[in-house]
């Protein structure tokens, strides 16, 4: 049962303690998985705006967002300019690599992308896309091979976008399948591996669950006979939920998972078939994410 690992690294906090601690877990047990961090400022705090709206205020409250990700996330970029996490944070981020683990790009302003993408031009789209592709390849010595937006916050011109960089594959949807996307009727030649599996901040808190039933609800999650994606933050497994993320990788290996970068699975699998991206929400996440369009497959 192969599962694909991918680590999610959104902040400053998360790029400086978060990804060694995850390096050290997966050492322990062997794992490599696929790294993506977000290179330019740090201003996540200004998600704060979003407390107005009660769907966002509810996913902060019930995750217990202060003590889960710390106040120095919460407020980064408020009230003094977001630092830089790739021109300070360097080092941090070629250890990743250097330890095996593929790393990729997920943004450079990842609160900007966040809540601007629907509003900006295809230049813009670019603009954003170069800015990261550039600094992580400074940092990495070579292009990244592949991206992943975030919150899975991608549109149709966003796959046009990154299909003018040299990204083998993206990771920028929800989905079942690994699948080449299309678009306005023309196939692109970047393989879409989409997250199957839910996260931790779409979980916990409710429907009764809590980080002490969290693990069993996941493990019920692998699929024996399907594609596994599992998404993992390291501002939050790499740091308060870190001894309950090594407990779930022990518990998964037991029940026969492999666990390995995303660039693993997408080697295994033959020619992905064709599929396209829609907008849909998706319990426990405020607003859109991009998901594989279940109908186009099906047709």
């Amino acid at each position: 049962m192969n599962v694909g690992l991918r680590i999610d690294v959104d902040t400053w906090r998360g790029t400086r303690f978060g990804t060694p601690t995850l390096c050290d877990i997966l050492a322990r047990h062997g794992i490599r998985g696929t790294f993506y961090f977000s290179v330019g400022p740090d201003n996540m705090g200004r998600h704060l705006w979003r407390l107005l709206r009660p769907a966002f205020l509810w996913k902060m409250l019930r995750t217990r967002a202060g003590s889960l990700y710390g106040w120095d996330i919460i407020l980064r970029g408020t009230f003094w300019p977001g630092p830089e996490i790739g021109r300070g944070l360097a080092p941090q981020i070629r250890a990743v690599a250097d330890a095996g683990h593929e790393v990729g790009l997920h943004a450079w302003d990842h609160h900007k992308w966040q809540a601007a993408i629907d509003t900006m031009t295809a230049a813009q789209l670019h603009q954003e896309i170069k800015k990261g592709y550039n600094r992580l390849s400074d940092i990495l010595g070579h292009p990244p091979a592949t991206s992943a937006a975030p919150g899975w916050r991608c549109n149709e011109q966003t796959l046009l976008e990154k299909a003018e960089f040299n990204f083998t594959y993206n990771s920028d949807c929800r989905g079942r399948h690994i699948f080449m996307p299309v678009v306005n009727g023309v196939r692109l030649n970047q393989p879409q591996v989409p997250v199957t599996m839910p996260t931790y901040d779409e979980t916990v808190g409710q429907n009764g669950f809590t980080n002490d039933n969290y693990n069993d609800y996941m493990l019920k999650q692998l699929r024996p006979e399907g594609l596994n994606v599992l998404t993992i933050h390291a501002e939050a497994e790499g740091n308060v939920c870190r001894e309950m993320f090594e407990d779930y990788l022990k518990r998964a290996k037991a029940m026969g998972a492999r666990f390995m970068p995303l660039e693993d699975l997408l080697k295994m699998l033959p020619e992905p078939p064709e599929d396209r991206i829609i907008m849909r929400e998706i319990p426990g996440r405020e607003g859109w994410v991009a998901w594989q369009d279940p109908v186009f497959s099906a047709a």
